[in-house]
């Protein structure tokens, strides 16, 4: 899961620490899955700032009122999702440069959201997905919400070990921004950074 949100972020030619927007309720158990990273990403001390937790859940009544806006000044932005798709889907896991869409399992029509997503397929999609959604299997989203915070503290720690380095090469500089032709070089530095601190 961190080597998947590390290389997003190359693809996307940054080197920045993450934000965390995780979408979704409680009150729906296949809709819990990004108030369930939300609230381990806070209780395991992660270091960037998480928007949508079990406590105060990010979801389509309040998700066009929220600043995401100003996350991204020194962070990339990361959403989370719960999603349903296929039978032999169910229980993947995908990382994705591009923004977020929430609510397109359920034909809703919100903002997107940051630069990279996570999107974890909890269920069987295409025939009422709101009953689907209450019906999701709590243990099956909460397996899936431990690997997704897992990977995401380990992906960020490195990026901020990055940023750090890059900030002393650059006299200041918080980020690393690099054009398409270089991404590969992310990409390499990032991983051989990543197997360094295993």
């Amino acid at each position: 899961m961190a080597i998947a949100v590390l290389s997003a972020v190359a693809d996307l030619g940054l080197s920045k620490p993450l934000s965390v927007v995780c979408v979704g309720t409680d009150r729906s158990t296949g809709d819990s899955l990004g108030p369930l990273v939300g609230t381990l990403l806070r209780a395991s001390g992660f270091q960037g700032t998480v928007l949508g937790t079990l406590d105060h859940p990010v979801h389509a009544e309040n998700l066009a009122a929220l600043p995401i806006n100003v996350l991204s000044n020194g962070s990339a932005i990361l959403g989370v999702d719960a999603c349903l798709g296929a039978r032999n889907e169910v229980g993947s896991i995908m990382v994705r440069p591009g923004p977020l869409r929430p609510g397109l399992g359920v034909r809703k029509r919100l903002p997107p959201i940051g630069d990279l997503y996570i999107a974890g397929v909890v269920n069987v999609g295409g025939f009422m997905e709101y009953m689907v959604l209450q019906n999701t299997r709590l243990a099956l989203v909460m397996k899936m919400a431990q690997v997704i915070a897992a990977g995401v503290m380990r992906a960020d720690s490195l990026l901020r070990s990055v940023s750090r380095s890059d900030s002393g090469a650059t006299q200041g500089s918080s980020d690393l921004t690099l054009a398409a032709p270089e991404t590969a070089a992310l990409h390499s530095l990032l991983l051989e950074e990543y197997d360094r601190l295993r």
